[in-house]
């Protein structure tokens, strides 16, 4: 008989006499004539009401159970009187696939975080976490979707990379040299896996230009890497990243993209995931539903970085980092421009070159770059972007003004030879992304094995 998932049984539309479903004892209760099993597969956020009585060959079996145990059940899906819940099943046969012992440490209650990060392994079936990663899964569908609609090209950028494409030098060295008890400046790695010194990358950018140079519009969706040693709840050493790349886009291109890709895919996933979201709108984040309606109903704000500064200056509002001109924005100030200034998402642009990546297209006053950054409550930035510098002797000067030797990314000047054009792209960390959707506040919990210093538990 074909099994039918949980989430199929509960969208019945009618009884049916035949029905096989498999999954995990979330919570059972006893009387004296019935067992009364409630059972998840983990395709629902609701649960599936098994009745078992006396009459099984196996009750006394069944009635030994505990939360954990994994069962097959076979018998009739029938109305069921109780409050909450349209179907249930009486089992005419229960098969105990697996019994679980007393120290299961999933209980009915509600556990920490904290807790649940030291059992990563078990905590997809807590109803907070399945309904995560569910979410998780239909994002990274979405997007892929959101692409594929506007025709743009999926490509494979390489996870192993000799270029630091954010030039902060916060890399994963790869190798298969013995370095440990000797000096770095001492290795010679000609004699190395590659010849040469390899990193985890840290961003499919530079890898994509080629592509897009050549394709049009490309994409890529990956892990990505930075050995940023930092323990708060945005970042992780391991996260995935969004990154589309545009030719023949400029700026103001890109930001539009951007807007519509995030209320695009955040519709969706109201829409999709709407019993999901709803646990969160309710035990997570109250103001998520407010703060998700908003982002698809209105239009982003956008304001130059020199005019951020002057409103984050004249707030009067004490910040714990200096607020100037040609200093990066902190969390705390990108917070203040989505959620209490604006309240809603805003898009700052054209940065200071100084404190922005070499890639950048340089402003017409020499001074500014043509980057943007996509801020939203609760988060700050969750996009970053720009138009690339397609000139070549512009983007040599600005390799040698930030003391990156040219040859080490002659490959990419080399793209600016043959047939350059303006180009544009932007990078989305998915986890922040999840975190929006949700209002979960830390990284860690929106991630199924999260890495961050000092933790690396599987």
């Amino acid at each position: 008989m074909k099994r039918t998932k949980v989430i199929d049984c509960l969208n019945q539309t009618t009884p049916d006499e035949n029905m096989y479903v498999k999954g995990w004892i979330r919570t059972k209760r006893d009387s004296k004539e019935f067992s009364f099993i409630e059972i998840n597969d983990g395709s629902s956020l609701k649960n599936l009401q098994v009745i078992a009585d006396t009459q099984l060959d196996n009750y006394e079996d069944i009635k030994k159970l505990i939360t954990g145990s994994a069962i097959a059940v076979t018998g009739k899906l029938v109305s069921s009187p109780g409050k909450g819940q349209q179907w249930e099943i009486v089992a005419n046969h229960v098969e105990i696939i697996s019994s679980a012992p007393s120290t299961y440490p999933l209980q009915k209650k509600r556990h920490t975080d904290e807790f649940l990060r030291t059992i990563a392994h078990l905590r997809p079936r807590t109803n907070k976490y399945g309904a995560m990663f569910r979410i998780r899964s239909e994002l990274a569908w979405q997007i892929h979707s959101f692409f594929h609609k506007k025709g743009f090209q999926y490509i494979h950028t390489p996870i192993i990379t000799g270029s630091d494409c954010e030039g902060a030098g916060e890399l994963f060295q790869v190798t298969t040299m013995d370095i440990a008890n000797n000096n770095k400046l001492q290795v010679d790695f000609s004699d190395d896996f590659f010849g040469k010194e390899a990193f985890l990358t840290v961003s499919g950018q530079l890898a994509l230009e080629m592509f897009a140079l050549s394709l049009g519009d490309v994409y890529t969706f990956g892990p990505t890497f930075r050995a940023e040693n930092s323990n708060t709840r945005r970042h992780a050493a391991e996260f995935w990243m969004v990154e589309p790349e545009m030719a023949f886009y400029d700026l103001d291109d890109t930001m539009t993209l951007a807007e519509n890709f995030i209320r695009t895919i955040t519709n969706e996933i109201v829409n999709t995931c709407n019993d999901d979201i709803q646990l969160f709108a309710r035990f997570v984040d109250k103001q998520l539903t407010k703060t998700l309606t908003t982002i698809i109903q209105n239009d982003f704000v956008r304001i130059p970085y020199e005019e951020a500064i002057q409103l984050l200056i004249s707030s009067g509002k004490k910040f714990d980092f200096e607020i100037a001109k040609g200093k990066a924005l902190q969390a705390e100030h990108e917070r203040y421009l989505a959620e209490d200034y604006f309240k809603k998402p805003v898009i700052v642009f054209n940065y200071p070159k100084t404190i922005k990546p070499f890639y950048m297209r340089l402003n017409n006053d020499h001074t500014t770059v043509a980057a943007m950054d996509i801020l939203v409550p609760n988060i700050g930035e969750i996009i970053g972007g720009s138009q690339r510098e397609e000139r070549y002797d512009i983007l040599l000067r600005q390799l040698k003004e930030k003391d990156i030797p040219a040859e080490k990314y002659s490959w990419y000047l080399d793209s600016r030879t043959y047939g350059s054009v303006p180009h544009s792209g932007f990078g989305l960390g998915f986890e922040r992304f999840l975190m929006l959707l949700t209002g979960v506040q830390n990284i860690r919990d929106v991630i199924p094995f999260p890495r961050t210093p000092k933790q690396l538990l599987y």
